[in-house]
């Protein structure tokens, strides 16, 4: 069993990271357009992976897509409230172009700090 939560070979730098879903060409709607998921599936997570770049990116990048049905239950956050720490998703796992993944969002950020010291922290704008 695996932890939803980004961890590398030495973690040298940790951080966070937040998005928006794209309007038209979000997770959701390219897993189902390349039937991936049924309808009465929900991406309930994302994780992306690049890695062994040795001063240059080559695509492509790995991404796992987190998928559930409601289970019986009336909405997501109901599920995940039942769940407790262990959550039932299936894995879809694709092999995508950087620039592909970029556009399932409409804004995306990514902080990382030595050892996720920032994390948090406050400072002054210049």
């Amino acid at each position: 069993m695996d932890t939803f939560k980004a961890s590398v070979q030495y973690n040298d730098m940790k951080g966070s990271a937040a998005a928006d879903r794209a309007d038209k060409e979000n997770a959701a709607k390219w897993l189902k357009d390349n039937d991936l998921i049924s309808d009465e599936e929900f991406v309930v997570g994302v994780k992306m992976w690049a890695g062994e770049n040795h001063g240059i990116h080559d695509d492509p990048v790995y991404v796992t897509f987190f998928v559930t049905d409601l289970q019986g239950h009336p909405d997501l956050p109901s599920l995940l409230a039942a769940s407790g720490d262990v959550i039932e998703a299936r894995r879809v796992r694709v092999d995508m172009n950087l620039v592909d993944f970029f556009g399932l969002f409409k804004r995306l950020e990514v902080t990382l700090s030595n050892g996720g010291m920032l994390e948090g922290k406050s400072y002054p704008y210049e």
